[in-house]
């Protein structure tokens, strides 16, 4: 399988990280998600993709370069729903009965996407907006509410097209995670190039070249894992599909958690610091990981 990029998906890769650059730079991403954020993503067709005819592979291509701008926000539900729930669209798995059910990004979302086996519902943010916010949630930059229950909603999709929003949401998901892998390659590979100690660069010393080693691969592990899972779901003739989006959520969501803290270690003592970015990587990578399916239970799947 052939994963070179295309002259039309070099350009849309570069034009997405050139709005990411210009837009999205670290003071923006700090100050969250919001409406004006949301209509600057859809202004550059972030969530109309499919429906402009561009293929998963696009799309892949975009989540990743969003993942490594750290870009905030219900991106991935807002891109599935897109033409068929209007507004900033939020979602969540059909909780089990006694499940907690918690809701990310509700301040900032007009409608929220409830799948189920049997299909997804639509319900309006207004209709839980007693929800309790959490006063400390995992990434500073994803908001939770906790709500007791979720009213019945608006039937929006059957089964099937439940588990293709399963499916392609969690290869979405993958594609941003090997986007926040790279960028935690990137950003340790330049800070040891000039971080300096004993008057040379501590990239230069043996063990720190080891770990660099070690980010670099899994970021384009994952990186082609995702790309023959996007390949899977533009041309299902190809092979399995799912076994494909398992092995991508898989790959990326551990390269994304530990090239996060090979690049905390990279940065040292800095690292902890809130000024830098790094916590805010190792903090989305974790949240991730519990989104359209864990590591864990996609390796679970595959080695089923």
């Amino acid at each position: 399988m052939n994963f070179d990029l295309s002259d039309d998906q070099v350009a849309l890769r570069d034009a997405i990280r050139r709005r990411c650059d210009a837009r999205f730079d670290s003071a923006r991403v700090r100050g969250g998600f919001d409406a004006e954020m949301f209509a600057e993503l859809a202004d550059a067709g972030v969530f109309s993709l499919r429906a402009d005819g561009f293929g998963w592979a696009d799309a892949s291509l975009v989540f990743q370069e969003l993942g490594r701008a750290l870009v905030p926000g219900p991106l991935v539900w807002s891109h599935l729903a897109h033409g068929v729930v209007d507004g900033i669209v939020g979602g969540l798995e059909r909780p089990a009965p006694g499940e907690e059910i918690f809701i990310e990004h509700l301040g900032q979302v007009d409608s929220l996407v409830v799948l189920g086996d049997d299909g997804a519902v639509a319900i309006g943010a207004e209709a839980v907006a007693d929800a309790a916010p959490l006063d400390w949630p995992l990434d500073p930059l994803t908001p939770v509410h906790r709500v007791d229950a979720l009213p019945p909603g608006t039937p929006v999709a059957d089964a099937a097209t439940a588990h293709e929003w399963r499916r392609a949401g969690a290869a979405l998901v993958a594609a941003y995670q090997a986007g926040m892998a790279q960028a935690c390659a990137e950003r340790a590979t330049e800070y040891a190039l000039a971080r300096q100690q004993f008057n040379r660069p501590i990239g230069s010393f043996q063990a720190v070249k080891h770990l660099l080693a070690d980010l670099a691969v899994r970021a384009e592990v994952a990186r082609a894992a995702v790309d023959a899972a996007a390949c899977h779901l533009d041309d299902p003739e190809v092979g399995d599909v799912d076994r494909a989006v398992d092995a991508a959520k898989c790959l990326a969501g551990d390269a994304a958690l530990r090239n996060a803290k090979g690049s905390l270690q990279v940065h040292g003592g800095i690292g902890f610091t809130w000024e830098v970015d790094v916590h805010l990587f190792l903090k989305r990578a974790w949240l991730l990981n519990t989104t359209f399916g864990s590591p864990d239970e996609h390796a679970e799947a595959l080695a089923s």
